[in-house]
């Protein structure tokens, strides 16, 4: 999988016969996501900040972190030309997975992750007869080294209210346009200011900004795939009252108008984290440099 998704589950597309995937970016850019499956990150030179577990983690040259199976994050790039090796399995591969966890995502030791990810790659590209077995097994090799070198915990049960802002997450996606504040209270049954607090704890994000992002998100596609819808058109369908409010917004989170939006841009892969300030694309472009893929 080479693009992420805009606070939604992430489906990942592991090679025919293997659950291990491997990669590098280059100014890696994303916004909030999950996914089922166990994803290592580690800095192969730069900087970059990765909210994990509501709490922002900023990793630079031979920093790592594990997000675990269901976890919540983004990560921004602080840097120009920072770059990360990416190591993505299924959680399934971990016979002690189900029992411990880290204590912090953020690993305290320092670990031959470049060397694992050389092995990781050539066994991947090979395609040769068991590669997907081979793979996993240096997957776990890799896995069980950092869990007997960093602190750990009994692994914790299903949060049912993270569990639930999954759902209203996939609620606003659906029904972007005519969404409210006073919905997404309702939804997750909570008082306003709780919902407030909350929101912004796990998303980094106030409600209305991030409601914002998936108008825009929605908007984009659809100036890219519907030629022949006009701008109020778009505006009207991604929830936007007036078309003013709908240039302004797309400006503000885009840096360009929707009129000159250009033909390649993909705002889930080029947007930084949220913050109060507008983001500038001509800073970062976040590139797969290369994968197991070819």
């Amino acid at each position: 999988m080479e693009a992420c998704m805009l606070a939604k589950r992430e489906i990942w597309n592991y090679p025919k016969g293997c659950k291990v995937w491997v990669g590098k970016y280059r100014n890696s850019h994303n916004l909030l996501h999950w996914h089922y499956d166990c994803e290592f990150v580690y800095v192969e030179q730069g900087e970059i900040d990765i909210f994990c577990e509501r709490k922002k983690h900023t990793l630079r040259a031979g920093e790592a972190l594990f997000t675990d199976s269901g976890q919540m994050h983004y990560q921004r790039a602080r840097v120009p030309d920072t770059v990360l090796i990416v190591i993505v399995f299924d959680s399934g591969i971990l016979p002690f997975w189900e029992d411990v966890q880290l204590a912090d995502p953020k690993l305290s030791g320092r670990y031959p992750i470049p060397q694992y990810y050389r092995r990781l790659k050539e066994v991947i590209s090979s395609r040769e007869r068991f590669f997907g077995e081979e793979a996993r097994c240096i997957a776990e090799e890799m896995m069980i080294g950092v869990f007997r070198g960093e602190p750990t915990v009994h692994r914790l049960g299903s949060d049912r209210t993270e569990a639930a802002f999954k759902r209203l997450l996939e609620d606003v996606e659906e029904r972007r346009a005519d969404y409210t504040f006073a919905d997404a209270v309702s939804f997750m049954g909570m008082s306003d200011a709780y919902f407030s607090r909350y929101f912004k704890a796990v998303t980094g994000t106030t409600f209305s900004q991030y409601l914002n992002y998936v108008r825009v998100d929605r908007a984009v596609r659809l100036l890219h795939s519907r030629k022949e819808m006009t701008m109020t058109e778009i505006a009207e369908a991604c929830g936007f009252a007036t078309i003013r409010s709908f240039n302004r917004t797309f400006r503000e989170l885009t840096g360009t108008a929707p009129t000159r939006l250009p033909e390649d841009y993909t705002f889930g892969e080029r947007y930084s984290a949220p913050s109060d300030s507008a983001f500038d694309p001509t800073l970062y472009d976040c590139v797969l440099i290369e994968s197991c893929n070819g």
